[in-house]
């Protein structure tokens, strides 16, 4: 059913330029498409667990992209405020078992998974936040992005969406990781694992992720599991001067499948004068 419905899907998306709102066949399948991310059954993207490779399934990203242009915009009232969007909100928090705080909103085509908690924030469509995760005060969770399960999401941080090209990979937070407040990880990054970001680390592909023992760059744009990692810069030479560029820095690997100590975790970052 499922492989019918992606081929139907990318057969619409490669005629995308003949479509039309009012296309009521097309809208259909389209809907059915969204309506399997809103519900968890299917997702953007996943980590293969054989190669460890981010895998993208570009026809559930097509939808979305197909979504937007077969829906017309439409005035929404909730109370005082008015809005004006092709999307409905997310619906139904209590019953998925998920807290959402005043001031929060989660765009349908997201997933929340049983758990998780949004306080005043944002989650747009396709994205997907796993259990017993927190999107924090002020967070936004871009479109598509991956959020593991027990991932904190502190105060201020940016998740980065990407829509194209469908075959773009999404930010993916894996597993029990914690972003520090105002991080901003976008374009694809990945963070590992447990891994932990220190406040105010900007995370992109094009950022080298660096270990400090060793002075070696490990990758770009990926902080590895069980790492902690902040923000940083080094320095290199140009024709019009010196100047400082950003990296990552890794500062310690934590013990595989331990859990979080913030206790120590504030020590090892306060050592590095950087907060969480």
């Amino acid at each position: 059913m499922t492989t019918d419905l992606s081929i139907s899907i990318s057969e619409l998306y490669a005629d995308a330029a003949s479509l039309q709102p009012g296309d009521k066949e097309a809208e259909r399948l389209v809907i059915e498409a969204i309506d399997l991310l809103d519900r968890g059954v299917e997702r953007v993207a996943d980590v293969d667990p054989a190669t460890g490779e981010v895998v993208v399934h570009q026809w559930l990203k097509e939808a979305i992209l197909l979504l937007f242009r077969l829906r017309s915009i439409e005035t929404v009232t909730v109370g005082p405020f008015e809005f004006a969007d092709k999307l409905p909100l997310k619906r139904g928090f209590q019953e998925a078992g998920v807290r959402v705080v005043p001031g929060a909103s989660a765009r349908w085509g997201s997933y929340l998974a049983p758990g998780s908690v949004l306080m005043p924030s944002y989650v747009n469509i396709g994205a997907r936040v796993g259990e017993r995760s927190m999107v924090d005060t002020w967070a936004t969770v871009g479109s598509c992005a991956q959020i593991g399960a027990d991932v904190h999401l502190a105060g201020g941080v940016g998740i980065g969406g990407v829509l194209e090209p469908p075959n773009a990979r999404p930010v993916v937070i894996e597993d029990e990781a914690f972003i520090g407040s105002r991080c901003m990880v976008v374009e694809g990054a990945r963070v590992g694992r447990g891994a932990v970001l220190g406040a105010g680390t900007i995370l992109n592909p094009s950022i080298p992720v660096i270990d400090s023992k060793s002075g070696v760059e490990v990758s770009r744009g990926e902080v590895p599991a069980w790492s902690v990692a902040v923000g940083a810069s080094r320095r290199r030479e140009f024709p019009g001067g010196e100047f400082f560029l950003p990296c990552v820095l890794i500062l310690e690997t934590l013990t595989e499948g331990e859990r979080h100590d913030k206790v120590q975790l504030n020590e090892v970052l306060r050592d590095h004068g950087v907060a969480t």
